[in-house]
């Protein structure tokens, strides 16, 4: 069980109590609450069911680093070293790197919206880290990049590679959520260190409003 931080986004926003960004998100304190009650429900569950604390990290560490932010990717992975063995950092570090890309790609059904299909790579765990990982975490990783830069190409039959991996369909779910989740922490972080940022630099108003509406809309302040 790794030490409890009272709210996540604050730690990994560099976010001071009392600071005008302390003050900003107090003001949607229910927004703030679900946010860090949603992180310890993921991560901190009292039944954790049959997802592992290190299969939870490792995907954490995996995501973050594919959405290229070290800190986040350093606090999930520092979770990961407590959990697992030294060498299991070591392949999700070399499975980022070779998971790395530019999204999102995919393909919608056919209609109005085709005009958007993009060809993209499709990533694999590599055959020797397969191994260290385990069927079970591979096939993890794969969806999990599939979410992050295919997420109009989830099937019935990329479920299919989960369960035949030995994840169940509550398991997925949760795999699901956490990714989800995931995506959702990361943005926030990145507009609030965006924020801080803009209030120690010369900045216009119209830049600032621009980046006080995107964290705005993603519902976290």
């Amino acid at each position: 069980m790794s030490t409890i931080i009272s709210d996540v986004i604050d730690h990994l926003a560099g976010i001071r109590p009392g600071s005008s960004l302390d003050t900003l998100r107090d003001q949607r304190p229910q927004a703030r609450e679900n946010a860090q009650k949603s992180y310890l429900a993921l991560f901190e569950p009292e039944v954790p069911g049959n997802v592992t604390a290190l299969e939870r990290y490792a995907v954490a560490t995996f995501v973050a680093g594919l959405h290229r932010q070290p800190h986040v990717t350093a606090f999930y992975g520092a979770s990961l070293q407590k959990n697992g063995h030294p060498r299991l950092t070591d392949v999700i570090n070399a499975e980022i790197a070779r998971g790395s890309a530019e999204g999102p790609y995919g393909r919608y059904p056919q209609g109005a919206l085709t005009v958007e299909d993009k060809d993209g790579p499709v990533y694999r765990v590599s055959a020797d880290n397969r191994e260290s990982l385990g069927s079970r975490l591979a096939a993890a990783l794969e969806h999990a990049h599939l979410l992050v830069f295919h997420p109009r190409d989830a099937s019935p039959a990329t479920l299919q590679k989960l369960l035949d991996a030995g994840w169940s369909t509550t398991d997925i779910v949760t795999l699901s959520q956490l990714v989800a989740f995931l995506s959702f922490q990361i943005r926030v972080i990145a507009g609030l260190r965006a924020l801080a940022g803009a209030s120690a630099i010369e900045i216009t108003d119209t830049e600032y409003t621009q980046i006080f509406t995107g964290v705005l809309a993603s519902g976290a302040i």
